[in-house]
């Protein structure tokens, strides 16, 4: 088992941590990024264990190390070196040991407040200098105080230390909540999950100045790494699940549907129902829920028909209850929904299920599975879905994906594809970069891996400074038919250079694949070029293990390819203005 898997073995991290990094530095495909750590304590081990963690999942970090304690000072007086250092990502490394003024009992309430607010203020406008820089930051609250002076009234009167760190936190979580670009890493929680005793090590603190033990730094890296790799778009999207003994207890075949273990009349039955529960909210943030179990599918059906059973047939996208090789079922799966299969993790109480998988199919994540008191556990503290953003596409993405089944059915019954696309009645809604679209069109861009040509990836402040820029051309794209809303699945930027224009990004979501939305894009762009005076449009394609669907795309739609390097990068160039004919033809235009 893979150390750096739920449950992480801490204390082996801690002892290879150079193996492990030379092991991961090895592999093929990753990505440098810039991460600068802001710090309130020690933070050497913080950045060992952090690096070892970015390149399990695929990032090559370059740190920048602040100061010793010096948090405020680099980011609120920066000498240049921190913003010549152009980060990607800031990680700001404070815990209640950097709140210099505590209230006592001595103090009045009004006196209490005032530091409350005067503690705030500081922390707030490091995290505000740093937003500057640009780049996502990442921010700790507090963790709790080590004693109390006043027992448990420490917990409600305000000249209580315990009161006062989580009244920070709450100031602290409505900033990041309030701000575009700010996120939180949840110190507070992990001090909590691995107890104040274990993690508010004193000898840490007074012998080498860590604000936590120095074997959960393993677990705060964990959380800061998960954080990264989200806001790079490399969560997983979807859960593989076996149904007998993982969703409820027993074998629905032989015991019935009435035989299963589920609801509140039994502890285990308790702990199934609970863990249905957790993965209906999961399903709530975009998570797609599959089923992937060795069943007669009347048998599978009669189990999910419990009237105790919180999932029902309806929450699932993909439904494969048969007696096929489950990785098999898997790898159909991830097709029909144009998903690569590394974008799973496979669920499945039974080890040699779970061994085949990570043996057919290495990219797809593998949680173990003990009891089912464990379970959610088992994935939730795997960071596999960790929410940077939860957008309205997000929470609606379970049923767009249903609608794609529908629109895949209706298919089968047409000989001519074109037939079946103008039997969609389709409308492609496109519009430039605006600010009411900036949060899911960033997001977008940071998701998308496999109709992605260039694979640069923006931050918010990125897209939000094309808004209105006339030095760039943008657009993004939205499609509805009569099954339902895409939400927006297309960007592109372009740089507008005399009378070129250099193709920056261009990116789709696989939901759409295959319904000519990229040709009326296209559409759309030869005309904003046109408007603009642009006689020669540049793309580029940048090959990656992921993005070799687009490889021959430009070349598609009309470019001529004019270079190619020993890495495989291609140039190609568009000049067919004059006479130009619309390639899509299939969908009405709405422009916004």
């Amino acid at each position: 088992m893979n150390i750096l898997d739920h449950p992480i073995d801490a204390a082996r991290i801690l002892q290879k941590k150079r193996a492990l990094k030379r092991e991961l530095s090895a592999r093929e495909g990753l990505v440098e990024k810039q991460v600068a750590i802001l710090s309130g304590s020690t933070i050497g081990e913080v950045q060992n264990i952090l690096e070892v963690f970015l390149l399990a999942q695929g990032v090559r970090p370059v740190f920048y190390q602040g100061g010793y304690g010096l948090f405020y000072e680099n980011l609120v007086f920066d000498d240049g070196s921190l913003a010549a250092f152009a980060p990607d990502f800031v990680y700001i490394h404070t815990s209640s040991r950097n709140i210099r003024s505590w209230p006592c009992p001595a103090d009045s309430a009004q006196q209490a407040e005032e530091l409350l607010e005067a503690e705030y203020s500081r922390f707030e406008a490091a995290a505000k200098a740093a937003l500057k820089l640009g780049c996502p930051v990442i921010v700790n609250n507090f963790d709790l105080p080590v004693y109390r002076v006043m027992g448990n009234r420490e917990g409600s009167d305000p000249r209580g230390r315990i009161r006062f760190a989580r009244r920070l936190n709450e100031k602290l979580a409505a900033l990041v909540d309030a701000t575009p670009n700010l996120y939180l890493n949840d110190l507070a929680y992990l001090q909590a999950q691995l107890g104040m005793e274990r993690f508010s090590d004193q000898t840490a603190w007074y012998a080498y100045k860590y604000c936590c033990a120095i074997e959960c730094i393993p677990y705060l890296c964990q959380s800061v790494a998960n954080i990264i790799k989200s806001l790079l778009g490399r969560n997983k999207k979807a859960l593989a699940l076996d149904l007998d003994n993982t969703l409820w207890g027993g074998i629905v075949g032989d015991d019935g549907p009435e035989g299963l273990t589920l609801g509140s009349e039994s502890p285990a039955g308790m702990a199934y129902s609970e863990f249905q529960t957790y993965l209906k909210e999961l399903s709530q943030t975009g998570v797609l829920l599959n089923v992937c179990s060795k069943n007669e599918e009347a048998n599978a059906l009669a189990g999910l028909a419990r009237g105790d059973s919180v999932l029902r047939r309806e929450d699932f996208v993909s439904f494969k209850a048969n007696w096929d090789p489950k990785h098999e079922n898997l790898a159909s799966m991830a097709k029909e929904l144009n998903l690569l299969p590394e974008s799973f993790v496979f669920v499945d109480d039974n080890p040699a299920e779970r061994e085949i998988v990570r043996t057919q199919l290495p990219g797809v994540a593998v949680p173990e599975l003990t009891c089912p008191e464990e379970y959610i556990a088992a994935i939730d503290r795997s960071g596999y879905f960790e929410v940077t953003t939860l957008s309205a596409d997000d929470r609606k993405r379970v049923e767009m994906y249903k609608q794609n089944a529908q629109r895949a059915a209706a298919e089968q019954s047409f000989t001519d594809y074109n037939d079946y696309l103008r039997s969609l009645d389709m409308t492609g809604e496109f519009g430039a970069f605006d600010n009411e679209h900036a949060e899911r069109i960033c997001q977008l861009i940071n998701k998308t891996n496999q109709f992605n040509l260039t694979t640069r990836r923006y931050t918010p402040a990125e897209v939000e400074s094309l808004i209105g820029d006339d030095g760039h051309i943008t657009l993004y794209g939205r499609l509805v038919d009569k099954f339902g809303d895409n939400g927006i699945v297309t960007a592109l930027i372009g740089k507008c250079e005399g009378d070129t224009l250099d193709m920056e990004l261009w990116i789709m979501s696989c939901r759409t694949f295959k319904r000519r939305l990229e040709h009326a894009m296209f559409d759309e762009l030869v005309r904003l070029a046109r408007e603009k005076g642009i006689k020669r449009i540049v793309g580029h394609y940048y090959p990656t293990a992921k993005n070799l669907l687009v490889r021959d795309f430009y070349a598609t739609i009309g470019f001529e390819q004019t270079a190619e390097d020993e890495a495989g990068n291609r140039t190609f160039v568009f000049t067919g203005f004059e006479g130009y004919q619309p390639q899509c033809g299939v969908m009405e235009i709405k422009r916004v």
